[in-house]
Parts: C-alpha cells; sequence; structure tokens
C-alpha cells in the first residue's frame, strides 16, 4: 500500500491502538486515522476491577500511549468520536455528525458490552456495570459512600470481574455480598479445586458468599437501590450493585455492515474478517480455528496478538496468532494467573501448596495438557506458556510431583510429537 492509502480503525481501545501501532512498525505510511467512542485516549482496562478501583488515582497513570507518542507514529486520534455504520460499498465510515470518513483498508476493534441484568429495577440508580472509566469512578465512589454509611455492596455474579469488585470493596471498607447463580465461583473457566480456593479466600475477607442465587428484582426506594430480591424470597440490602455476569462482543456494527458474525466477528489466525479489505481485532472478534470450531478471547493478549496480525494482513503479509492464551485476576494478596483453555478437561492434578495458596491446577483431556492455572505460582505460570507454546507438556504424574523440573522438558521441545507427552528423557 502506497503512502496515499487511507487506514480508518473503529475502536480506541487495546485492539485499536496495537493495530495502528503495528501498522507504522510494517512500514505504512500513509493516512492512519483512529476513532475512539470515549474521551480518554487508548487506555489500560483491566485495572479498572483491580488496584485502581481500590486506590484510586490520575487517569493518565492508565494510558497506552501518551499524546507524543501518538504523533511520533502520525495516528489522528479522534476521541468522543461515535460510528453510526460501516459502509462497504463505497469504502466510508459513516459518523454520527452525519460526516462520512473514507478509507481504503478498515479495522474493527469495538470491543465487548456488558451483559445487562434483565430483573426489574435493573436500571435504578446504583447499578452498575463496568466497562470503561467513568464506571470505575462511579462504581469506586458508590462503594466509598457505602463504607461510610455502613451499607452493604452487592456484587451479582461470581466471575473474574465480579470477584474483582468485591475484593476492592473489601479493601475500601464495605461490607460485601456476592450473589452467583451457578452451585460455585468461576465454575465456567476453573476447576473446582480453583473456585474452593477463591471461596475460602473471599470468606476470609468477610465476603458473603451465596450460591444458586438467582436475581428475580432489585428493589429501590426513591428511585434508589434498596435490595436485591432472588428467586427464593430472599433479600439482601445493598447500598450499590454492581452487575458482573459477562460480557457480549460488540459487533453491530459489523453485522449491520454484512460481515460474518457469529459469536463475534468472526476471523481467522490473521484477523481477517469475511471482507479482504477489513480486519478485526480484540473482544468483538471469534476466531476460526482450522478444525472449524470458533474461540472467543477476552484478554489483553488477544487484543495485542490480534492487533499485530491484523496490521499484518492489512499490509497483504501472513503473521498468524497461534499461541496459547493467557488470563490472569488479582484478588487479595493472590495471582492467578491462566495459560491455555481447560474446558473439555477429564483430569485434574495439582502441583504446590494448597493450604497457602501457592500451587497450580494442570488440565488434561485423554492425557494432553489443556491448561494451567497458577495462584502465586510465577515460575509454573511462565514454563507452562512455553511448554503449551511448543506442544510438550508433563504427564499428570510429573506435573504433580513436585520435584520434577518442568522446564527439562523444553529442552526436549523439538523432538516431542503431536499428540504425545515429553519427559525428561524424550519425546
Amino acid at each position: 500500500m502506497d503512502s496515499h492509502s487511507r487506514i480508518v480503525i473503529v475502536g480506541g481501545g487495546q485492539a485499536g491502538i496495537q493495530i495502528a501501532e503495528s501498522l507504522r512498525q510494517e512500514g505504512f505510511t500513509g493516512a492512519l486515522t483512529l476513532l475512539g467512542d470515549e474521551p480518554h485516549p487508548p487506555y489500560q482496562r483491566p485495572p479498572l476491577s483491580k488496584k485502581w478501583l481500590a486506590e484510586g488515582g490520575a487517569v493518565g497513570a492508565l494510558s497506552l500511549r501518551g499524546p507524543a507518542a501518538i504523533e511520533r507514529l502520525k495516528i489522528t486520534l479522534r476521541p468522543d468520536t461515535r460510528v453510526r455504520a460501516i459502509e462497504r460499498v463505497r469504502n466510508v465510515v459513516e459518523l454520527s455528525d452525519g460526516t462520512a470518513l473514507p478509507y481504503d483498508r478498515l479495522g474493527i476493534a469495538t470491543g465487548s458490552l456488558p451483559r445487562t441484568l434483565p430483573v426489574p429495577g435493573a436500571s435504578l440508580s446504583g447499578v452498575f456495570s463496568l466497562r470503561g472509566i467513568a464506571d470505575s469512578l462511579a462504581i469506586g465512589q458508590a462503594i466509598r459512600l457505602c463504607a461510610e454509611e455502613k451499607r452493604c455492596v452487592v456484587v451479582v455474579g461470581g466471575g473474574f470481574i465480579g470477584l474483582e469488585v468485591a475484593a476492592a470493596a473489601r479493601k475500601l471498607g464495605a461490607q460485601v455480598t456476592v450473589l452467583e447463580g451457578l452451585p460455585r465461583l468461576m465454575s465456567r473457566v476453573t476447576a473446582p479445586v480453583v473456585s474452593e480456593t477463591f471461596a475460602r479466600l473471599h470468606r476470609a475477607h468477610g465476603v458473603q458468599l451465596m450460591f444458586g442465587a438467582q436475581v428475580a428484582e432489585i428493589v429501590g426506594r426513591e428511585g434508589r437501590v434498596w435490595a436485591v430480591r432472588t428467586a427464593d424470597g430472599q433479600e439482601y440490602p445493598a447500598g450499590v450493585v454492581v452487575v458482573g455476569i459477562g460480557v457480549d462482543p460488540d459487533d453491530l456494527l459489523a453485522r449491520s455492515a454484512g460481515l460474518l458474525c457469529e459469536r463475534g466477528v468472526v476471523v481467522d489466525d490473521c484477523s481477517r474478517t469475511s471482507d479482504s479489505a477489513i480486519v478485526a481485532a480484540g473482544d468483538c472478534t471469534a476466531r476460526r480455528l482450522p478444525n472449524g470450531e470458533l474461540v472467543r478471547l477476552e484478554s489483553v493478549q488477544n487484543a495485542i496478538e490480534q492487533g499485530k496480525s491484523g496490521a499484518a494482513a492489512l499490509m497483504g503479509r501472513e503473521r498468524p496468532f497461534t499461541n496459547a492464551p493467557w488470563f490472569w485476576s488479582d484478588q487479595y494478596d493472590i495471582k492467578l494467573q491462566m495459560v491455555g483453555l481447560s474446558r473439555g478437561y477429564d483430569q485434574v492434578v495439582t502441583r504446590g501448596d494448597l493450604a497457602k495458596p501457592a500451587y497450580s491446577a494442570f488440565y488434561y483431556r485423554a492425557g494432553r495438557l489443556l491448561a494451567v492455572d497458577s495462584m502465586n505460582r510465577v515460575p509454573d505460570h511462565m514454563q507452562s506458556k512455553r511448554l503449551l507454546d511448543h506442544g510438550v507438556w508433563p504427564t499428570p504424574e510429573q506435573a504433580a510431583d513436585p520435584q520434577f523440573e518442568l522446564s527439562s522438558l523444553l529442552k526436549v521441545a523439538p523432538a516431542a510429537t503431536p499428540g504425545g507427552a515429553a519427559t525428561a528423557g524424550g519425546a
């Protein structure tokens, strides 16, 4: 593509800025415009439910790239700009102010939207979901007020976001109740042993955990939240309610433009969409694997790697994202680091001290390692990432043996055979 080409990126978050930055690294010299729907330049989102929620600080501390860096890369950043439609026939992006922005190539990085509770009272004042800086600021302020007034923070959802908010609220001195509809915490992504570790952790910090709690109504008084009523008739007093029941891909623009969407904007390993002139990256996407399976990954790593792949694709190059996915969560003094995808596992073995806790859970299916969850075991996590990326893994017996050196398997990684486990003695 020559210096007269125009690339527009819709979405000013982690994936959007990554596409833009990688394009410059790939040698693109044309006009590059980044459209964001928030008033802030690209910023980190993970701290919004973790340290930044509890401790606050300057908004600028969350910035991914400062103004000088964006200017140096010759990126035209347009914050507070909403896109109304993508018109693929005319190759323009229609903005909400009625203007149109032409493009030769396009990147979509619209992220995800928090799910809302479909119950009466969900729109009451004091009911929050967490997506951006404004939400985090409002939630933090509301939690502090609850702490002062001795009122309870009710968190709906026992997944990552809900539990991180619960931990932050306890740090701020508020009473906390977590209502989880399923029988255990983080049940969709972790084994029971990991769920129980975090249940003990939160209870030890004074959080009330209620399982099988199906929210039926949010009760209000004078327009503000007062309590949460569950299907069994129980009422839980609430000064603020934070809803953390997952997110959905924000693929409305892509769908309306006629791009193939299924659980998100469908992309290949190189972030290409069904339109050869358009790539997509980040939480808005669903990646089609070679076996036809669709995978949605909501993580910083996914946004970064798909952004790099998408930039290369826009330049006509191949840069597939194939590494094992990883995620993390900070709750109190525990760092949970996860690598791989554990769905479909039939065996879990642990390595380390469950009591501290400082251990890793290794997930297997038919003897093949799928994923590893590490709690305060950073070396395990780093080694597991390398093992999964190289296609080798310990046997369940080796993983459970704290004396066995996981790194020894990396020495024989080139000799590993697909579908089989490498051992210290060879593939």
